[in-house]
Parts: structure tokens; C-alpha cells; sequence
């Protein structure tokens, strides 16, 4: 197998992961502090990364440059994402936040054309073109939802807009992280950021609301939460971008709403309809027709 089809199939599986984040999350906002909740994920992670940054590559020595980047990689994709995308989860339903992330491929397109100057085919536009074809499909899924549209929702929606833009950010910065150090390293380097970033809200929050872990559910919660969505994603995603190009890295992205749509509807009981299978087609050949891109130049 080629390194371009491991690479496809690690960003692949990575926005999986991503997805089912969705669903994990909005279960967590029901019963646990949200800083209080990302504060515990990304120490743990932390706590698995570092030994094994350290048994692998020992401590890098990065510029200062290259500190402020993943700063800010951190302060967009993982502090604002996860909070808006959070706070979001609490007024709006985890297939709707699905569906809002379907403007990420487009926006990591659009962000490699301006940022990294890649160029646009007429191939890679007509494989974006399907991928955002696909989502939208799943906009027709319910429209009692549309019926009972409020305020709260509208907030709600809008705050998942503003997590798919952090997270946007995140992917195109990632690109520049990847060519100067590994994953590994990027992977530690963010979650130390974010258990910075997040400390002292998470402590503020424990402290006013008094929470304790009561079930084991919400410490599996949080434990899938550090070591698949944030190790295993972070892992994942980071080595197989530093092979793919913005564009086809942000058709991958597709897999994320699909992937939250399907388990929001096992897992929380949301619905699901023939617009969703109509969407999944689209994005399967979307993403079979990225894979070939490369082939053919």
C-alpha cells in the first residue's frame, strides 16, 4: 500500500474519531462541567503524550516561531473549538451540529488556495463541489426541526459555526506545524497548550458548582474522550496530513458530519432518512474521486 493511501486512510479514520466527538460531547455537557470536562481530557492526554514524545524523540527544542504557531494552532482548534462547540451542544442537537460542519471542507479549501497557494483543478473542484453537494443533502432531514426553530437554537447553531471556523484554522496552521516537526511532537505541544488554556476556567467551575464524578459513565466519558478522540485523532490526523495536500485533507473533513449524523441517531435516538443515505453517497464518491486525483497527475 502507498504512503499516499495510508495517509488517505489515517486522516480518514481520524475524522471519524472527530465525529463521534459530537455525540460524546453532547452527552458529557449534560452531566459534567464543560471546562471541567476539557480540562481532564486534554491533561490526561498530556500525561500519555509526553512519555511517549520522550521515548520516541526526546524533548525537541522549537523556535520561537514555531511556539507561537502552535500557540495559536491550540488557542483556535482546541480552547474556542471545543468551547463553542460545547456551549453549542447545549442548545442545539448533535445531528444539526453535523450538519453545520459541512462547510468545513470548503472553508480548508479556500484557506489552502489563500494560505498555501494550492492550486484548484478542475478535479479537486469537482470533488469539494460533491463533498459539500452530499452535506447539504442532510439539511433535508427533519423539517419539525425547522417548525420549532427558537432563539436558543439559533445561538446554539451559531456557535457550532464559529467551532467549524477554529477548527478550519486548526487544519491549515497544522500544515505548516507537520513539514517542521511530528506528530508526536504537535500532538504534545497542543494538549499542553490546552490544559494551559483551560485551567483556570476548569478550576473556577469546580469550584462554584461543586461537581464531582457521581457515575462511571461520565469518567468514561472523558477517558474516550482524552485517549481515542484526542490521542488516537490527534495522532492519526497529524501524520496523515503532512502527506495529503489542504484539498483533499478538507474532503476527508465530509467523513465528520456522516460520522456524527450515523451515531447521534444509534446512539441519541436522532433521526435519520433517506436525505442522509443521499448525502452519503455524494461523499463517497466525492472522497473515491479525491483518492484518484493524485494518480492521474
Amino acid at each position: 500500500m502507498s504512503k499516499e493511501r495510508i495517509a488517505f486512510l489515517k486522516v480518514s479514520a481520524a475524522m471519524i474519531i472527530v465525529g463521534s466527538a459530537v455525540v460524546s460531547g453532547k452527552l458529557m455537557v449534560e452531566s459534567i462541567p464543560v471546562f471541567l470536562a476539557v480540562e481532564m481530557r486534554f491533561f490526561i492526554s498530556t500525561l500519555i503524550f509526553l512519555p511517549l514524545l520522550i521515548w520516541k524523540e526526546g524533548m525537541p527544542v522549537f523556535s520561537l516561531r514555531l511556539v507561537r504557531i502552535l500557540f495559536l494552532q491550540s488557542l483556535a482548534g482546541v480552547f474556542l473549538y471545543n468551547i463553542f462547540l460545547l456551549y453549542g451542544l447545549k442548545w442545539t442537537t448533535a445531528s444539526e451540529a453535523g450538519i453545520i460542519s459541512s462547510i468545513l471542507p470548503a472553508i480548508i479549501a479556500v484557506l489552502g488556495y489563500i494560505v498555501l497557494k494550492e492550486k484548484l483543478s478542475r478535479l479537486k473542484s469537482i470533488a469539494i463541489l460533491l463533498s459539500i453537494g452530499g452535506i447539504l443533502c442532510l439539511q433535508l432531514t427533519d423539517f419539525q426541526v425547522i417548525r420549532e426553530f427558537n432563539l436558543l437554537k439559533i445561538f446554539g447553531n451559531v456557535l457550532i459555526i464559529c467551532s467549524v471556523i477554529a477548527e478550519a484554522i486548526f487544519i491549515i496552521l497544522g500544515k505548516y506545524t507537520t513539514r517542521k516537526v511530528s506528530p508526536v511532537a504537535i500532538s504534545t505541544s497542543v494538549s499542553f497548550f490546552g490544559t494551559i488554556l483551560f485551567f483556570p476556567s476548569a478550576i473556577f467551575q469546580t469550584v462554584t458548582s461543586g461537581y464531582q464524578f457521581h457515575s462511571a459513565t461520565d469518567l468514561v466519558l472523558v477517558g474516550y474522550s482524552a485517549i481515542i478522540v484526542t490521542v488516537a485523532a490527534f495522532l492519526l490526523m497529524y501524520s496523515g496530513a503532512s502527506v495529503l495536500p489542504a484539498y483533499q485533507t478538507g474532503i476527508l473533513t465530509s467523513l465528520m458530519p456522516l460520522s456524527t449524523i450515523t451515531l447521534a441517531s444509534l446512539i441519541l435516538g436522532e433521526s435519520l432518512n433517506s436525505y442522509h443515505f443521499l448525502g452519503l453517497l455524494c461523499v463517497c464518491s466525492s472522497i473515491i474521486l479525491a483518492s484518484r486525483v493524485e494518480k492521474n497527475k
